[in-house]
C-alpha cells in the first residue's frame, strides 16, 4: 500500500490523541492538537479558524504541507512525514510595539530545546530562520489573524541530501543528531515555546525584563557577524550587527551610521563576503 501512513518506517505518523494527552491540561497555554494527513498551509488553515473564533493554544499540525510559504511568499515542499509543519495561535496581551518578539521568542524556545534533545547547536538568524553552521534547519513565518497572531515553522527532521529543498538547507538527520523522532520533537518545542510565552507575557512584552533579549543574543547568529542586509528596492547595507533593540529589530552600523531594520524591511542577512587576508 504505497500511499498508507506506515510505507515509510522510518517516518512513522504523529499521534493526535497522544499529543493531546501529553500537553493538554487544565492550565495549558495549549488548548487543543490537531494533526491532519495533509493540507495546503497551516498557517492558512489556522489563520481561517481564528477567524471562526479559535481559542489562545489551538496548534495545527500537516504530515504533508502543499502550499507551504515562507517570508515574501517563497514556497517550499518537504517529503511527508519528513519533518515537523505546524502552526499554533498566540493571543498576547502585550504592547503592540512588542510583538515583534514573537518569533524571535519562537526561534530562541525552539533552539533551546532541540539543542536539548536533538544534541545540536543550533542558532537563530535574524529574523526567521534556525541554522546549524550556516545551513538553514528551520523557518517561522508568523501573520496576524483577528485578535491574535499565527506562527507556523518548518522543521526539517528526516530529509536526506536528495530530498533537500536547496543546497543550503540541512535537517536533523543529515546532522546526526540524537533524536529523529518527531513526537517527542515537537513535545519539547511546544513546552520551550509555552515557557518562553509565559515570562514574555507576565512581563508585558519587556524582553529585557524576561531574560528574552539576553537569551536571543546568546543564541544569535547574525549579531557581531558582518552582514549583508537586502531591502526592498534593491537597496542594501552591508555592515557589522551590532544587536536586537527593545522592539526585536536589528540594529546594524555601516561606515559610521546605525541601521535600525524591523523584520518587513529586511529580505535576508546573509555573512557578508569578505576579502582574504593578506598573504592568503
Amino acid at each position: 500500500m504505497p500511499d498508507s501512513r506506515y510505507s515509510d518506517l522510518d517516518r512513522p505518523p504523529l499521534s493526535e490523541a497522544a499529543l493531546n494527552r501529553a500537553l493538554v491540561r487544565p492550565g495549558s497555554l495549549w488548548t487543543g492538537i490537531t494533526v491532519v494527513e495533509s493540507t495546503g498551509s497551516t498557517n492558512a488553515d489556522l489563520a481561517e479558524a481564528a477567524h471562526a473564533g479559535a481559542p489562545e493554544g489551538t496548534v495545527l499540525v500537516a504530515e504533508s504541507q502543499l502550499a507551504g510559504r515562507g517570508r515574501l511568499g517563497r514556497t517550499w515542499t518537504a517529503p511527508p512525514r519528513s519533518g515537523l509543519t505546524f502552526s499554533i495561535l498566540l493571543k498576547p496581551d502585550v504592547p503592540a510595539t512588542a510583538q515583534g518578539w514573537l518569533t524571535l521568542l519562537y526561534g530562541v524556545a525552539t533552539a533551546s530545546a532541540l539543542r536539548r534533545l536533538a544534541e545540536v547547536d543550533v542558532r537563530v538568524k535574524w529574523p526567521n530562520d534556525l541554522l546549524i553552521g550556516e545551513r538553514k534547519l528551520a523557518g517561522i513565518l508568523a501573520e496576524r489573524a483577528e485578535s491574535g497572531v499565527v506562527i507556523g515553522m518548518g522543521l526539517n527532521v528526516s530529509l536526506r541530501p536528495e530530498e533537500l529543498p536547496v543546497e543550503t538547507a540541512t535537517s536533523l538527520g543529515i546532522e546526526e543528531a540524537a533524536c529523529l523522532d518527531r513526537d517527542p520533537l515537537l513535545r519539547a518545542v511546544l513546552r520551550e515555546v509555552e515557557s518562553h510565552y509565559r515570562e514574555w507575557t507576565d512581563a508585558k512584552g519587556d524582553a529585557e525584563a524576561c531574560g528574552l533579549r539576553p537569551a536571543y543574543l546568546a543564541a544569535s547568529a547574525t549579531v557581531g557577524r558582518r552582514v549583508r542586509v537586502e531591502l526592498p528596492g534593491r537597496q542594501a547595507v552591508t555592515g557589522t550587527a551590532t544587536g536586537i533593540d527593545q522592539f526585536g529589530h536589528l540594529q546594524v552600523e555601516s561606515e559610521g551610521e546605525r541601521y535600525t531594520l524591523s523584520a518587513g524591511d529586511v529580505v535576508h542577512v546573509r555573512p557578508a563576503d569578505r576579502p582574504d587576508p593578506p598573504g592568503a
